[in-house]
């Protein structure tokens, strides 16, 4: 709900249980007013009227007070908009006006040709802000920086700083520290969102898991980003972040241009920090993920049993296997196309290997198809191995800066996306892959980093940064709309492209390499204070883990690890036991009764992953689902008892497993002990509201 003051100057957006409020000052100096529990529009007045703090020597009076900072005047802040343009550095912007368009509200600036609109909309809880910056003047204008959002925070005393860091195979690990005096800074200068940090923070004083204030922002984008968290000299707070990761230069504006930033989404919480992630949840449910409502099916994939050496008749062997096994999606992973038997060539070739499946890939689709499953793929499409018909056709394609080493990660380099020639040989060559053969999922790789980021003969290079990405969705865009029964996931190296921009895209991500079962619980830990399981992949492999550890874990606690979010399976079936097969297939059959509670439940941390036990909780209408695992048990103790939550205290529920009565009020307040000992066991309990 969008409510604006009798004289236009103050505007209060208001969702379930919060409400954002902004104020134009007398001198049409945009302030930031209330970012916190709702509340009326006369409460936003009072906070308008109130006194600006005292002067102080050498401080800026706007600073920590200003809605979206610019660079030049009384400002000392980090600014979330800097431009250069005819020899001028700066904004000095004039308020135009405004607009209210449904639930989105639009202020409009001006200055010196360039006109500056700020959007704000609430969803739910969520405040979604971006800016758009039309050059409107007669001479181009250089973005040096423009951010989509600065956050500010009410005045508190020791805000603790949350946010999400890693590196391959090891990504999305949760680290809260108190905020000191300065900037902390997070981003990816690496061309994707980047394993290192999802572009996520949180801030809290006192809140525990289930109660206390957080506040949290998290970007829709990408590409390279930076999100600086900035407790000033007064004490407050102030977060900014956008797209681009320093200052040289975002894009150039010629006349006539637009551009629009990401969305930078804030949301304000009292329900602690797993109150904030299930808001976050509904919302990427609701407005983020595409066909959020339907169930995600169950996943083989074909890599770890083969890598580079497969065949049309292995990968059929292996889909009766997953088939048998109750599997509804056979992907045929890499290695399928042009000269592909390492990964040193094919990139960029993005037709079937004649010889490893000569009548194309539509038999083997046509044969999962046959087994009740569906069909889905590997591509990478923004890579280019040296070694291809591509390169040797299109040197020029790739990214690279005259005169210099093309730097080679994984022996491919990084095609310059931006170039609308490149744009159109992708389109095709995956428009006509996709309809030669009934395909019903692609997993989207993207398995280096930009490092050469140079396109010869273009006056504004850096441009390729920003418009590598926008020509990403585009193209995303254009395939999902030719095929709209295939679904996409995006995959990085594992998590190294999880954001909101992509996930509006796609249907699911892949959340690491690392499929190790007790490393993914502190991952998938991570991942969930900002994301739902439904978008989580995650498989069952061997063991022992062949590719990171050697540990050696049980079925069982690899399934029920996996089970946590979108279940997939990636060992090689051919090695598994006629036992082990009949396990999994219980399992796989126990993960379809539970999926809709798992995939669109709301999600509670009872346990955190810190050693011994951990367990999460999903609750769904008068279903809840309990996974908990038990890393290794000391001293013969008993496991300690597990305090659900979201129950109705005044209901029984019934085990679904054991036909056990549990009282609700027993269950929150005592607890329910889950059947684990030893080392490595695990558990699902399925209850039922009766």
């Amino acid at each position: 709900m969008l409510e604006i003051a009798a004289d236009g100057r103050t505007w209060l957006l208001s969702g379930t249980t919060s409400s954002y409020a902004l104020r134009l000052a007398e001198d049409d100096t945009l302030l930031h007013l209330h970012w916190g529990p709702r509340m009326a529009l006369a409460d936003a007045e009072a906070l308008a009227a109130l006194p600006a703090p005292p002067y102080r020597p050498f401080e800026a009076p706007l600073d920590g007070r200003e809605e979206y900072p610019v660079e030049g005047g009384p400002r000392f802040v980090r600014p979330a908009l800097s431009v250069r343009a005819e020899e001028r550095r700066g904004t000095e912007w004039a308020f135009e006006a405004f607009e209210a368009d449904g639930d989105e509200l639009r202020l409009r600036f001006t200055d010196a040709g360039l006109r500056i609109t700020l959007h704000y909309r609430m969803r739910g809880d969520v405040v979604e802000r971006w800016v758009t910056i039309a050059n409107d003047g007669p001479a181009p204008a250089e973005l040096l920086r423009a951010d989509s959002a600065t956050w500010t925070l009410p005045e508190r005393e020791g805000w603790r700083l949350s946010h999400l860091h890693g590196r391959w195979a090891a990504e999305s690990r949760l680290v809260r520290s108190e905020l000191t005096y300065g900037e902390k800074v997070i981003g990816s200068r690496r061309g994707h969102t980047g394993h290192q940090h999802l572009p996520w923070v949180a801030l809290d004083t006192d809140a525990t898991e289930e109660s206390g204030e957080v506040y949290g922002c998290t970007l829709a984008w990408s590409g390279t980003w930076r999100i600086a968290v900035a407790q000033l000299p007064d004490a407050r707070v102030q977060i900014t972040g956008g797209a681009g990761y320093d200052d040289s230069g975002l894009l150039l504006l010629a006349p006539g241009e637009t551009y629009t930033t990401p969305v930078f989404a804030g949301l304000w919480s009292d329900g602690g920090h797993g109150g904030a992630s299930r808001a976050w949840h509904a919302y990427q449910r609701a407005h983020i993920v595409p066909d959020a409502d339907r169930d995600r099916p169950v996943l083989y994939n074909s890599w770890e049993a083969t890598e580079f050496d497969i065949s049309e008749e292995q990968q059929g062997a292996l889909a009766r296997r997953a088939a048998a096994m109750g599997v509804e999606l056979f992907v045929v992973d890499d290695g399928w196309f042009g000269a592909r038997t390492s990964d040193r060539a094919g990139l960029g070739d993005w037709r079937p290997n004649p010889d490893r499946f000569p009548s194309g890939l539509k038999p083997l689709a046509d044969y999962v198809h046959a087994l009740g499953m569906q069909f889905g793929i590997w591509v990478e499409p923004e890579m280019v191995n040296p070694d291809s018909d591509l390169y040797r056709a299109h040197p020029d394609w790739v990214q690279y800066q005259p005169g210099r080493k093309r730097t080679e990660f994984r022996n491919q380099l990084v095609l310059n996306l931006a170039r609308e020639d490149v744009q159109e040989y992708l389109w095709e060559q995956l428009d006509a892959l996709l309809s030669s053969a009934p395909t019903d999922y692609v997993k989207w790789d993207f398995n280096r980093c930009f490092t050469d980021a140079g396109w010869p003969g273009e006056p504004y290079p850096q441009r390729l940064w920003v418009d590598h990405v926008r020509a990403f969705y585009a193209l995303l865009d254009r395939l999902r709309a030719a095929h709209p029964h295939v679904a996409f996931e995006s995959c990085s190296g594992g998590g190294g492209r999880v954001d909101l921009g992509v996930m509006s895209r796609t249907d699911q991500v892949w959340t690491s390499d690392n499929t190790d079962p007790l490393d993914r619980l502190a991952i998938q830990h991570g991942f969930s204070q900002v994301h739902p399981a439904r978008v989580m992949a995650a498989w069952v492999t061997d063991s022992p883990n062949a590719m990171l550890n050697g540990r050696v874990s049980s079925l069982r606690f690899r399934f029920v690890s996996a089970m946590a979010g979108v279940l997939g399976v990636g060992g090689d079936l051919t090695q598994w036991t006629e036992e082990e097969l009949a396990e999994a297939r219980d399992w796989v059959t126990l993960y379809k009764e539970i999926r809709p509670v798992v995939q669109r439940g709301d999600l509670y941390r009872l346990r955190p992953p810190a050693g011994g036990l951990s367990a999460v909780q999903y609750v769904l209408g008068d279903e809840t689902v309990v996974l908990a695992w038990l890393q290794a048990q000391h001293y013969g103790e008993p496991v300690a008892p597990l305090r659900l939550r979201g129950l109705d205290p005044a209901a029984t529920y019934e085990c679904r497993e054991t036909g056990e009565l549990h009282r609700g009020a027993v269950l929150l307040h005592h607890g329910l002990r889950p059947a684990l000992r030893g080392d490595f066991d695990a558990t699902v309990i399925h209850l039922r509201r009766i």
